[in-house]
């Protein structure tokens, strides 16, 4: 088989293994260019656009179409499907998307994907792109060395030159005529060729993990007429396939609704190429009518790759078309599929928050965002914490506080304490793993802050536990507080549930000057009412009162007023 590759005069067999390598080293040269040109693009235009970016992220919770509209438009940005996808799955992890409006994202990630497909086949193989390229990049390295706003368009242009340079490398490496002679052999087997051809684009992004890049490959060998047009339509199907096992990789470990969103995204890529296939010839019917220009059948035919670029395009969109009107029903589908089943880490109460990126490309502003929904639940599992303490505290008017009860709540907000231990440990890796990524100034900055944020939620779930044993050796040393003296207790304990309220209303942006003002007046409040519990408790201890109940009362107070204190540095680190 090996020695009827090649049938070229001139070439000797003792040749053939070295001009083997030799093209496919030129070929893995050229497509290590080209995604890294992808990923200098966008690094420059996540950095560029990273605020917008999260704002445009928060448009897709509002319905399926929403969904659908920015899974498309942030694909397009960041140039990959697959990251997108992995995070709308981490997203679901977070309780940031439910199952149906991540099924929308997925759905116009698929479209939003052939955009490369479309610069690579318009521009990528004109004649003149060649002698473009290395301007480009010089002109994308000098603007971005400057340091001024627009720096970030110099690593757009940057990554421009250099994938169009990896496509020129990899095109030029192409072996045009009959040099491999047993791919003719494919072309000609009818149906099973197309099923050939699927599996070989499944495979290769799998391997590549990036069906843009895959889809690169293709239009080149099509380009340089290695395969025919039905052949590579048929790969361009299969990389359809090829992008759902990073998806799939990505859930496992994930709680139920990930894992669902996983597999809304395999039935979804696969259900869709499989009613393709046989409609091939029909499909690529209504490719040919609606592009103009007339393909030549021969090596060098620019005009397969534009038809290429618009099945592409035109299968992802009638496969949305066809399958959003049905969200429900394929989320109840996956439903049935994907059982409650929890994974080890939730039966034992652990938290985990893993950094996962997608080989060859990283979206930063991505990770960021996702931290950002984590610190969000560690709030709210401080503000529930506080909120288990008031009650007890409050329910004490009625009656006083068994000694049972005191130990509930204690372990309770032990185990609590303890899960909010891990959630700081692997929120701070994760962010640090964030800050090893190119940021812009403002993404480090909110880096920086988030790390700050962390440490005062964890000390606020540390004195939240604290109060606990104040309540539980209050009833073991018989020094119960008096129906009075948590009558004066409890505004001052209201005003920190309404300054964590109003934290739990801003975590997702930053504080505007009257907010800011609102949060320094509460931080006075706090600290006035703390002086004048001081006063009450040590006037009562002077007039005779029990002393340990009063030293657990001006305890009380002071730990009270340090959650008051975090919340201030908070409301401070988010004003910025």
């Amino acid at each position: 088989m090996v020695l009827g590759v090649f049938t070229q005069p001139g070439i000797s067999y003792n040749s053939i293994p070295m001009a083997i390598i030799s093209i496919l080293l030129q070929i893995l040269g050229g497509l290590a260019l080209f995604l890294y040109g992808i990923k200098v693009m966008s690094d420059g235009i996540q950095q560029g656009t990273g605020d917008r970016l999260q704002r445009t992220l928060g448009f897709m919770t509002k319905n399926r179409f929403a969904g659908a509209g920015t899974g498309l438009v942030v694909t397009a940005l960041i140039q990959s499907s697959t990251a997108v996808t992995v995070m709308v799955v981490t997203f679901v992890n977070s309780g940031l998307l439910n199952l149906t409006q991540a099924i929308g994202v997925i759905m116009g990630a698929n479209i939003g994907t052939t955009i490369t497909a479309w610069i690579v086949s318009l521009v990528g193989f004109s004649p003149n792109i060649a002698a473009l390229t290395m301007p480009a990049i010089g002109i994308g390295f000098v603007w971005g060395a400057i340091d001024w706003k627009y720096k970030n368009i110099g690593a757009i242009i940057m990554g421009f030159g250099i994938l169009f340079l990896g496509l020129s490398f990899m095109t030029g490496a192409m072996p045009i005529g009959t040099t491999f002679n047993f791919i003719e052999n494919l072309k000609n087997l009818g149906f099973l060729s197309y099923i050939i051809a699927v599996l070989v684009g499944a495979v290769m992004t799998a391997i590549l993990n990036s069906s843009s890049a895959a889809t690169a490959v293709t239009l080149t060998m099509a380009y340089s007429g290695i395969i025919n047009y039905e052949m590579a339509a048929s790969m361009v199907l299969g990389a359809n396939i090829g992008t759902t096992l990073t998806t799939a990789i990505a859930s496992l470990g994930s709680n139920t609704d990930a894992r669902r969103a996983a597999m809304v995204h395999i039935l979804f890529n696969f259900l869709g190429t499989f009613w393709a296939l046989p409609f091939l010839r029909p499909l690529l019917e209504l490719v040919d009518f609606i592009t103009p220009g007339a393909m030549t059948g021969e090596p060098l035919d620019a005009m397969v790759t534009v038809r290429l670029a618009m099945l592409h395009t035109i299968f992802n969109s009638i496969n949305t078309i066809l399958f959003l009107p049905f969200v429900n029903q394929l989320a109840a589908l996956v439903s049935f599929l994907v059982k409650d089943k929890k994974s080890r880490e939730e039966m034992q109460g652990h938290y985990r928050l893993e950094y996962k990126v997608a080989r060859f490309r990283n979206t930063p502003e991505f990770n960021i965002l996702r931290a950002e929904i984590e610190i969000r639940r560690m709030a709210a599992l401080a503000s529930e914490m506080y909120g288990k303490f008031s009650d007890a505290l409050v329910s004490m008017q009625e009656a006083p506080l068994t000694e049972e009860k005191a130990k509930a709540l204690s372990s309770e907000l032990k185990d609590k304490e303890n899960f909010a231990d891990e959630m700081r440990e692997a929120i701070t890796t994760f962010l640090l793993e964030c800050s090893k990524d190119v940021l812009n100034r403002r993404s480090e900055l909110r880096i920086s802050r988030l790390l700050r944020i962390i440490a005062d939620l964890e000390d606020m779930t540390d004195d939240c536990f604290s109060l606990s044993l104040i309540l539980e050796k209050s009833v073991e040393k018989n020094h119960t507080f008096k129906s009075k003296e948590v009558t004066a207790l409890i505004p001052y304990v209201s005003l920190i549930s309404e300054f964590l309220v109003f934290l739990g209303n801003n975590m997702d942006g930053a504080l505007s000057k009257e907010q800011t003002a609102w949060a320094r007046k509460m931080e006075n409040r706090i600290d006035k009412y703390r002086d004048k519990l001081r006063k009450l408790g040590r006037k009562r201890i002077e007039a005779g009162k029990d002393v340990r109940r009063e030293l657990l009362f001006i305890d009380m107070v002071r730990r009270i007023e340090k959650l008051g204190d975090y919340c201030f540095n908070i409301s401070e680190a988010l004003a910025k």
